[in-house]
């Protein structure tokens, strides 16, 4: 995804729901295609979704800085999560690191036996490299889960308040 925070959208609970919302019914696209518009990327059996970024750190990455932008974000995180919950019941909470493991040729990285671990599945390859863990709502009537974190691809990018939705079958039992 685009590190850009530009094309970021609206701020606030309602704007943040309305977006979710419309992730929840957006079809995945047809085939093996991919689509990243740089706020939302989207693939086979997956959608992720920029809601709020800070501002970047480029030129300065000072505590004065990050620890406030962390704090807003956090905070939008903890209020939609809230907002979340109230709808679908309390969330689980999944474990991104185990993702990282997840060879991206299918290859194991622990020797040539021939029963490599495969490519992370989507969107769960993109969330690991932002996120260490993320709250989770298995959407009621359907397939859907909806997944919710705060990430940062390096130090110096923004810091995000990310929604993920992806097919049932790539969350762990």
């Amino acid at each position: 995804m685009d590190t850009d925070s530009a094309d970021t959208p609206p701020t606030g609970t309602g704007p943040h729901l309305a977006l979710i919302d419309d992730l929840l019914v957006l079809p995945y696209p047809e085939g093996e295609e991919s689509e990243d518009s740089g706020v939302r990327s989207s693939g086979p059996g997956h959608h992720l979704l920029i809601l709020r970024a800070s501002r970047d750190f480029w030129d300065d990455g000072s505590p004065e800085l990050v620890e406030p932008a962390e704090q807003e974000i956090e905070a939008d995180f903890s209020v939609l999560a809230t907002a979340l919950s109230d709808r679908w019941g309390e969330p689980e909470t999944v474990d991104l690191w185990p993702f990282l493991d997840e060879d991206p040729r299918g290859e194991d990285p622990r020797g040539e036996d021939g029963h490599g671990t495969g490519p992370a599945p989507e969107p769960m390859g993109q969330l690991c490299n932002l996120a260490g863990s993320m709250q989770v709502w298995r959407v009621p009537g359907g397939t859907r889960w909806l997944g919710l974190a705060v990430g940062q691809a390096d130090p110096e990018f923004p810091i995000w308040l990310l929604a993920a939705v992806g097919e049932a079958a790539v969350l762990p039992a």
